[in-house]
């Protein structure tokens, strides 16, 4: 089952989907965000995520990279003490250095989106290999879904979901690029 279908009347799911999930954001801040989450969500699900995430935006200053790209050890043991959120000591060092190589990328490409639209469009094993390289803590999936989640590659929606064409009306960054350049 779709994602699309699932979520329908989900008190968290259902939000996520309808109002973010796919639609693409030049924000730094909310694209870090979403990288931050797919992170935490490894090993987890989706909904654990969706129920923590008020709370992981408090304990993380609203995401702002260059607040936690400042974080030391105190912030580290401070999040670690935080029962609201997901206490695993690399997840928050993987944030903390996220947001630290952001600092740097943003400041050659001008912003997180920017970075993104230069190397667009890739394959997703293309894809992994970068944020690899630019980043801790990734893998395929954490890769796969923040992209589908910002717009970058495609598969977030059917083409049935009642939101596929108000996203496409959006022109994420996928559709600038015939389907088959996102295939394997």
């Amino acid at each position: 089952m779709h994602y699309c279908d699932s979520s329908k009347n989900h008190p968290f799911h259902g939000p996520y989907h309808d109002l973010e999930y796919g639609i693409p954001t030049r924000d730094d801040n909310e694209l870090f965000e979403l990288l931050m989450l797919e992170i935490n969500q490894a090993g987890l699900s989706w909904l654990t995520i969706l129920k923590k995430r008020q709370a992981f935006k408090e304990a993380f200053d609203g995401f702002d990279i260059n607040t936690v790209a400042q974080y030391g050890e105190k912030d580290i043991q401070r999040l670690l003490n935080n029962p609201a959120i997901i206490r695993n000591r690399l997840k928050i060092k993987a944030a903390i250095k996220n947001a630290q190589s952001l600092q740097k990328l943003i400041e050659t490409h001008g912003s997180f989106a920017n970075l993104l639209d230069s190397e667009h469009p890739k394959k997703l094993p293309d894809w992994v290999k970068w944020f690899k390289k630019q980043f801790f803590f990734m893998g395929p999936e954490i890769v796969n879904e923040f992209l589908m989640s910002s717009g970058y590659l495609p598969g977030a929606h059917h083409s049935q979901c009642p939101l596929y064409e108000k996203i496409l009306a959006l022109k994420p960054p996928w559709t600038m690029h015939d389907l088959k350049t996102y295939s394997l």
